[in-house]
């Protein structure tokens, strides 16, 4: 219930408030800047894998009920501090420039296809995480959408996740939904919402153009407002409306 009057307080949409840097919201505070961001030092717990305690232990149910119908949920990617985004984002960057010759604006525009610019990944919170089935033997990208489609090796994990994950609390964060836009389609990337729809709120509360802007890593020289304004509206908010 806590958390739930805690997002009544948070109608603004957050582009809104990315534009409202005066507005004080001291009394309704709950996560620490650097705790979104992905730079604090925060609890986590997991073998193979790091959620939040309350994330972790809902996992834990989940994954008995598959396997119980005998599918293995086997962690991808969980957690990610700020450094491991940056990491991922700086190494694609200087990939699509350096040896593919792409602009900056489009190398950066191919990036966040799938991966989030260092500071704004959901994988920072301990909540989210990249699930596959681990009976199926797969090559190559396990992480393709291709391979959940119906026939593929991933079709029976999707069906079971479709029909059960929401009982533990797990929600598909960027659906196939027509018209959505930002990120693409990952039907593998699962979010624990009693947790973050209220790290997502307090998100928005904080002015993250100008936490962007004054991020120094390679790349981020070429953000605009104007492209920080779409990347806010299309790729952070633009979700599965469950999680908002």
């Amino acid at each position: 219930m806590q958390r739930r009057s805690f997002l009544q307080k948070t109608g603004l949409t957050g582009l809104a408030l990315t534009a409202l840097p005066h507005l004080s919201f001291s009394n309704d505070f709950e996560y620490s800047i650097l705790e979104l961001m992905g730079k604090a030092d925060i609890e986590l717990y997991g073998e193979g894998y790091q959620l939040k305690k309350e994330a972790h232990d809902a996992f834990v149910t989940m994954k008995k009920a598959a396997y119980s119908d005998g599918i293995d949920l086997k962690p991808v990617s969980s957690y990610r501090s700020f450094e491991h985004q940056r990491s991922i984002f700086e190494r694609k960057y200087q990939r699509y420039t350096d040896d593919d010759g792409m602009k900056p604006i489009a190398a950066i525009d191919k990036i966040i296809e799938y991966s989030t610019i260092p500071g704004t990944s959901r994988h920072h919170w301990g909540t989210d995480i990249d699930i596959v089935d681990g009976y199926r033997k797969v090559e190559g990208d396990v992480l393709v959408p291709s391979k959940f489609a119906e026939g593929k090796p991933y079709a029976d994990f999707k069906k079971w996740m479709d029909e059960n994950s929401k009982t533990y609390d797990f929600h598909l964060v960027y659906t196939d939904t027509p018209g959505r836009r930002g990120f693409k389609y990952e039907p593998w990337h699962y979010s624990y919402a009693p947790i973050s729809i209220p790290m997502l709120a307090e998100f928005r509360r904080k002015n993250i153009m100008l936490l962007l802007q004054k991020e120094d890593f390679i790349g981020s020289d070429h953000f605009t407002e104007g492209f920080l304004t779409h990347y806010i509206e299309d790729n952070i908010l633009d979700i599965n409306t469950e999680l908002l």
